[in-house]
């Protein structure tokens, strides 16, 4: 049974270690962990006593929120847990006037089953600063 919790607090980072998969440089154990933990929010999903998914969140708690990031452990993918933490995330943000994300096109569709919609993003990216 997959539960949800909201406080970091409790994951080492050998708890991270099965995450960032297809990134093509995965964050080092240390520098996942403090994403987690840095973050104004997070929701991490369990099945038992493992941690299987979690998202973190951004805001400046008056008109944007933003879905940083959002892993689930590949065993566990298509099983809702991915749905269920943007929701979570999403009641953290409700009286936002946005929530924004940059992602793949291959998860575009996902979140625009969530109720995300397309626009023009820009990003920069330095995989040299990884792990």
């Amino acid at each position: 049974m997959i539960t949800y919790r909201s406080d970091p607090s409790a994951v080492v980072p050998s708890d991270l270690l099965p995450f960032f998969d297809p990134w093509p440089v995965a964050p080092a154990l240390d520098r996942r962990l403090a994403a987690l933990r840095g973050a104004d929010l997070a929701v991490l999903a369990y099945d038992d006593d493992r941690l299987v998914g979690f998202a973190t969140g951004l805001t400046d708690g008056a008109l944007i929120g933003h879905l940083s990031l959002l892993e689930v452990v590949p065993s566990h993918r298509g099983r809702g847990i991915g749905s269920a933490l943007v929701g979570a995330l999403g009641t953290s943000f409700a009286s936002l006037y946005g929530v924004d994300l940059c992602c793949d096109e291959d998860v575009a569709p996902f979140y625009e089953r969530l109720g995300f919609s397309r626009v023009v993003g820009m990003v920069r990216r330095h995989p040299e600063r990884l792990p």
